[in-house]
């Protein structure tokens, strides 16, 4: 049997000045922090958002440069359904989805786990769905150099869901295209693939 152990680093002081913030905020809400169920709260959330704000520390332009490929194909490669989770800059509540990627190379393809990996640094910051679909679309394009980019992103936002207008079923839809997807019959059959389910 093996015991399930993750390891995880964050900066000391900002771990401890986070903490505090959180202690302050549930004592805030009129509940006490000294009870057993949330003696660890504060420290548990301070991680917490450290982990959910990573992104901002990682550069997913140089993810994209350490996994580029001279290859001499020029077809559309397609990652759809990439699981993301990010927190809504407006109210810090979560939104989840699923992000679809395409691109068209032009002398260079890339490592397929680093697109995800790009999701996920733009994700792991407080975000709105508009941005979040034109940092992805705008990294790939800028660093890769392709004839075309596609990204759609289909999310649920708890802000909407939990609170305001409490839409329990609804679901947001952005995209960008560039270069060859903006031609009708190219964003088409990116469409079309994304919404398929290929055996």
């Amino acid at each position: 049997m093996t015991n399930y152990f993750q390891e995880e680093h964050y900066p000391e002081k900002l771990t401890k000045d986070l903490q505090g913030h959180f202690s302050n905020i549930i004592t805030g809400l009129g509940e006490d922090v000294s009870r057993e169920g949330i003696e660890k709260t504060p420290l548990r959330a301070a991680k917490a958002m450290q982990f959910l704000t990573s992104g901002y520390h990682q550069d997913p332009a140089e993810i994209l440069k350490g996994a580029m490929f001279a290859e001499d194909y020029h077809d559309m490669v397609v990652v759809k359904d990439i699981e993301l989770y990010s927190l809504c800059e407006h109210h810090m509540l979560p939104f989840f989805g699923k992000a679809h990627i395409a691109y068209i190379p032009n002398g260079h393809i890339v490592g397929l786990s680093k697109l995800p990996r790009v999701v996920d640094v733009f994700a792991r910051r407080l975000q709105v769905q508009e941005r979040l679909t034109h940092n992805i679309l705008e990294c790939i394009n800028d660093t890769l150099k392709p004839t075309g980019v596609a990204v759609v992103i289909e999310a649920a936002h708890m802000c909407m869901m939990m609170r305001g207008v409490q839409k329990q079923n609804s679901v947001t839809t952005t995209s960008g295209f560039r270069g060859q997807f903006e031609k009708i019959e190219t964003r088409n059959e990116f469409l079309k693939l994304i919404s398929s389910d290929l055996a």
